[in-house]
């Protein structure tokens, strides 16, 4: 299996498993704060806001931010030892680019914003360039 699939997918059961939570009006938040064992209208400086409709506790933050930082460093440890750009890499490219549907669009704006590179951050790193070179050429020649 794409090594680069089991990292996201162990990873996003991790995220998952964390204790937050998700409204996006006021009848879901104060289900939402209930089910934390807060009031929706005196324990608001109890959580925080992530964006994107969710929410942490306080007292859970600590855990959010160090699994996230977790994460961060497990795939920048993968890439790292991918000395060529043949391996994780390409696996990395090619994974998102087939979630972004590269080969229909033919575009790599999607897969890059997905995994915070910018065009300039691929051609000044000869792996990452050559990883996603290999990944498009994969992906045009199974089409």
């Amino acid at each position: 299996m794409n090594e680069y699939r089991k990292l996201r997918d162990r990873q996003q059961q991790e995220f998952n498993a964390l204790p937050l939570g998700f409204a996006f009006n006021q009848k879901q938040f104060a289900e939402m704060m209930q089910g934390w064992g807060l009031d929706p209208e005196n324990d608001q400086d109890k959580i925080y806001s992530i964006g994107y409709g969710g929410f942490v506790r306080k007292k859970d933050a600590d855990l959010l931010h160090t699994t996230t930082a977790r994460h961060a460093e497990e795939l920048a440890a993968a890439i790292a030892a991918d000395p060529t750009g043949d391996g994780f890499i390409c696996e990395m490219f090619r994974c998102e680019l087939d979630n972004h549907e590269y080969s229909y669009t033919m575009d790599l704006s999607d897969t890059l914003e997905a995994l915070d590179y910018t065009p300039e951050d691929i051609n000044a790193d000869k792996r990452l360039r050559h990883g996603l070179e290999r990944a498009c050429s994969l992906i045009l020649k199974s089409t």
